[in-house]
């Protein structure tokens, strides 16, 4: 195998694009070589085969979704307070869905991951510790609502993406918009 990091990180980030175009069917070697503009051979010279290129996708992603380091100290700034809070998850799926390509290649991985359970593994450990750090982030933050909150966020969220990604035109980008205010909203009230 070869040791090229920077190789190799530029190879899992052309097999991102390749799962969001052509599907998990269309994730091959030779389709992550064109992608990268490398020679023919490339890819296979990186991973041992395809399980392998799966699973080192399935952790990139998740590398490149998270905020970066100006994004995380405006997260902290302002009063933590419902408006506040809308603000975040506006930003979150903002960002997010800025990635479409990732965003997509990752709801591939995600139905791959029930018949490779190698794959699945990872996801599970990589999407389980951004919830984790959700929680903690939100449990430092002094923000209105709960861990519970947090995960109905998460969900919602999740699939508000999936709309705008998958169906654009389900949704204006006002609807989108109040609808995540409304998310926020309804996650923040408690039970009589």
């Amino acid at each position: 195998m070869r040791r090229n990091p920077e190789r190799r990180q530029a190879l899992i980030d052309a097999a991102i694009e390749v799962l969001a175009k052509e599907g998990a069917r269309g994730l091959t070697f030779r389709a992550v070589d064109a992608e990268a503009a490398v020679p023919p051979g490339t890819a296979s010279n990186y991973f041992a085969n395809r399980d392998d290129l799966f699973t080192q996708v399935g952790g990139r992603i998740y590398e490149r979704l998270l905020p970066d380091d100006a994004t995380i100290a405006r997260s902290r700034e302002g009063v933590p307070d419902q408006t506040r809070y809308a603000e975040l998850m506006h930003e979150v799926v903002g960002r997010v869905s800025a990635f479409n390509s990732g965003y997509l290649a990752l709801l591939e991985l995600r139905l791959e991951s029930t018949r490779r359970p190698e794959l699945r593994a990872v996801l599970t450990e990589r999407i389980r510790e951004d919830i984790d750090a959700n929680i903690g982030h939100h449990a430092a933050s002094g923000l209105p609502g709960d861990s519970t909150s947090v995960l109905l966020l998460y969900l919602a969220l999740n699939w508000l993406i999936m709309e705008r990604l998958t169906l654009p035109d389900i949704f204006t980008e006002q609807q989108m918009h109040e609808l995540v205010d409304a998310a926020v909203e309804r996650s923040l009230n408690t039970r009589p």
